[in-house]
């Protein structure tokens, strides 16, 4: 499940990183053919290993923490509501093996019973996945809209014509240690509270 969720922020801010530089170039059309690079002039680029900014992010790991407890109380409630129905349901059947139902109807509307009892139990489990996975798509755009803001506020000064994110090895296959920003975007994320 972390690395699940660690491939989904991943994704997310993989695309939003590119969002955002597209938008930024669209609107900034009549500047670009002023800023346009000159022969032999170095584009200025820089990357963002979103690995290591998400293992030392603090408010990332405060939020999976959080999220990764909300799944872990969602899992026992429904193990601990499962459990009881297993149980209803083996004394259900030992009734029915010792003829314990003093009449059919009686034993067909416990095993009703039983049966909408275990359908509520797949509507808790459903919801409770639905909520985790919604509670998980708030996480990941609070952390896009601090990272976003961050790299803006960050580039006002530093001008850079591109910021990649790389995740591993998907997006950047060699990158030269000195156009990473990674400690400088992490350090001002985690000063922003």
């Amino acid at each position: 499940m972390k690395n699940l969720l660690l491939y989904i922020i991943n994704g997310v801010l993989v695309v939003a990183v590119v969002v955002l530089f597209i938008l930024f170039f669209c609107n900034k059309e009549d500047n670009s053919k002023e800023q346009a690079l000159t022969e032999g002039e170095v584009l200025p680029i820089a990357y963002v290993n979103i690995d290591t900014l998400l293992l030392n992010y603090d408010l990332y790991k405060t939020m999976s923490e959080e999220l990764l407890q909300e799944e872990e109380r969602s899992r026992a409630s429904v193990n601990q509501k499962a459990n009881v129905l297993q149980a209803e349901m083996v004394d259900f059947q030992n009734k029915i093996e010792n003829r314990a139902f003093l009449s059919e109807e009686r034993a067909r509307s416990e095993q009703e019973r039983l049966v909408r009892k275990q359908r509520e139990l797949q509507e808790l489990d459903s919801k409770l996945a639905q909520d985790l996975v919604a509670k998980q798509k708030d996480m990941n755009d609070k952390l896009f809209k601090t990272l976003d803001s961050v790299v803006t506020e960050y580039n006002k000064d530093k001008k850079y014509h591109f910021i990649f994110s790389n995740t591993g090895s998907n997006n950047i296959l060699y990158g030269n240690k000195a156009y990473n920003i990674t400690d400088e975007i992490l350090k001002l994320l985690n000063e922003k509270k």
